[in-house]
């Protein structure tokens, strides 16, 4: 029972409200930013140079557009999605993502795909 209260308050601090890259910007704690991902801005990944760098664009809800900076392997099929959920802090101007999470297009279901601790 303990253990099942410590699970449900550790996964409440997670679920915190979505917040846009001027939030970001007014905050020193990591934040969670929705958006999209800029398909005409380039992406740069070379696992031979570093596995666990891998930046992109993403333009928030409100139109402000980013560099992203995230610090695992590229994700599989990234470019197929639709909405992304980014989670870090805004450091200058680029978004430096502990962790970001997918929300890919499916023919029966929308499905999350999150990266959390798959690496």
């Amino acid at each position: 029972m303990v253990v099942a209260i410590g699970l449900l308050i550790s996964a409440s601090k997670d679920m915190g409200t979505y917040s846009s890259f001027a939030d970001a910007r007014q905050s020193d704690k990591k934040v969670k930013v929705v958006g999209q991902l800029a398909k005409d801005k380039e992406m740069y990944y070379n696992p031979e140079e570093d596995p666990n760098y891998f930046s992109f664009y993403v333009k928030d809800m409100e139109g402000e557009e980013h560099q992203v900076v995230l610090l695992k392997a590229k994700p599989q099929d990234f470019e197929l999605s639709e909405q992304i959920v980014l989670i870090g802090k805004l450091k200058d101007d680029t978004f430096i993502a502990e962790d970001l999470l997918m929300k890919c297009p499916s023919k029966y279901k929308e499905e999350e795909i999150s990266l959390r601790g798959s690496l």
